[in-house]
């Protein structure tokens, strides 16, 4: 048995700071009265309205990433169906899909799903297992699955796009049969 040696690769930590925009203002009521402030009394951030972009704007929401920027999208694919898979049998709970699916999908996935409830006196139901899975790149950061699901009473198969955003693999699209 060999074992195979994981590749760790060096990605940079995405800027999670909001911008913001500063605004001189005018010298507050109390200071030009020589008081001192009410204690409590803080800053106010602009308020934009009416939907005007700035170029502060751009880089808001989901990023698309580059195919080099990503993991394997063979090797990434195979392990989702898997989960995927084990979600839609009720073997897995479809929390674990809401970092790596598009809302639209989680709900998809999320409305499919069992259970997981066997009557007593049943075995443990076997786990459903990936067979072939065939991985396709129409376009730089996007990759389109195709895959045979294995379970414990008939084969199915199952269909999925993904999109690199953030830095990471999402499922934008999907289908099972």
């Amino acid at each position: 048995m060999t074992a195979t040696a994981s590749v760790l690769r060096h990605l940079p930590i995405p800027d999670t700071e909001p911008p913001l925009e500063t605004v001189p203002e005018p010298d507050p009521p109390w200071r030009r009265a020589g008081r001192r402030p009410n204690v409590g009394v803080q800053g106010v951030l602009t308020l934009v309205v009416g939907g005007a972009t700035t170029v502060d704007d751009v880089g808001f929401g989901p990023q698309p990433t580059a195919s080099s920027d990503l993991p394997d999208a063979e090797r990434w694919a195979r392990q989702m169906v898997q989960v995927i898979a084990e979600v839609l049998s009720g073997q897995r709970p479809s929390t674990q899909l809401l970092r790596w699916t598009v809302p639209e999908v989680y709900e998809q996935l999320r409305g499919r799903t069992t259970s997981g409830h066997r009557p007593p006196g049943t075995g443990p139901c076997r786990r459903p297992r990936v067979g072939t899975v065939r991985v396709c790149e129409p376009a730089d950061g996007v990759a389109e699955v195709a895959a045979v699901v294995h379970g414990p009473h008939r084969t199915r198969a199952m269909a999925l796009r993904l999109e690199g955003m953030d830095g990471r693999w999402r499922v934008t699209a999907f289908w099972a049969g």
